[in-house]
């Protein structure tokens, strides 16, 4: 990247790693994203008709997408992701036509990754919730056996504070385990594991796909424009 800038009459120059560090901490990681994206493209157009740039620019895509396997898109995630206020839908997790790009390089794909899962964690968590919810509603087997789990501890919660078994820990424990195997079970036998795991995997596809191809937006200027609604 640093290469882009000319030497300046002190003869100083800043070292490509320290530049995007400095980026990083400074919240401009969309710069990075933009630049590496401006400076693939370039060498591309002088010989974008000859079939040896056509053959090194589908190894070049197909290795930026096997790249996406090696990335950790939760490494960054942290509680406080969850704790801050939801993005918009529309104007910051959606976007327009153009806040969408395929990733110039693996590295721009695991930048994208990494801080569009910190930035919206809470839309995909909302999707999770969603998915899961439709998944219950095509398997109603499912539905059952969650609603019927729920009431089993809502049954063993009434009965504690009832028959005061706070007083009898031994009882309490066995009817613990008890309670606990009936719930594997239920869950087991009504394929509610099933719902969950299908809803996973597809806000899981969602998730990344999102992530890799929105291209990063100026943190400062969606905290200005927040503070400023």
């Amino acid at each position: 990247m640093g290469r882009v800038f000319t030497s300046n009459p002190l003869s100083l120059s800043v070292p490509d790693p320290a530049f995007e560090s400095w980026l990083r901490d400074s919240g401009y990681l969309e710069v990075l994203d933009n630049s590496s994206s401006s400076s693939a493209a370039a060498p591309n157009t002088t010989a974008s008709a000859t079939s040896t740039t056509v053959t090194h620019g589908i190894l070049h895509y197909l290795w930026t997408l096997v790249s996406l396997f090696t990335v950790n898109p939760f490494s960054k995630l942290t509680t406080d992701d969850f704790s801050a206020a939801t993005p918009s839908w529309t104007r910051e997790f959606f976007g327009f036509l153009d806040s969408y790009a395929f990733p110039s390089s693996p590295e721009t794909l695991r930048l994208r990754v990494l801080e569009n899962v910190k930035r919206y964690a809470r839309n995909y968590a909302s999707l999770f919730i969603l998915f899961f919810a439709c998944s219950l509603y095509q398997m109603p087997l499912a539905l059952v056996g969650l609603l019927s789990s729920l009431g089993l501890w809502d049954f063993f919660k009434f009965s504690n504070e009832r028959w005061k078994l706070d007083q009898h820990p031994v009882i309490q424990q066995i009817l613990i385990r008890i309670a606990q195997c009936a719930t594997v079970v239920i869950l087991i036998c009504l394929n509610v594991q099933k719902a969950l795991f299908s809803a996973f995997a597809v806000s899981y596809a969602v998730m990344l796909l999102h992530a890799t191809f929105r291209k990063l937006t100026p943190a400062k200027q969606t905290s200005r424009g927040r503070s400023s609604r």
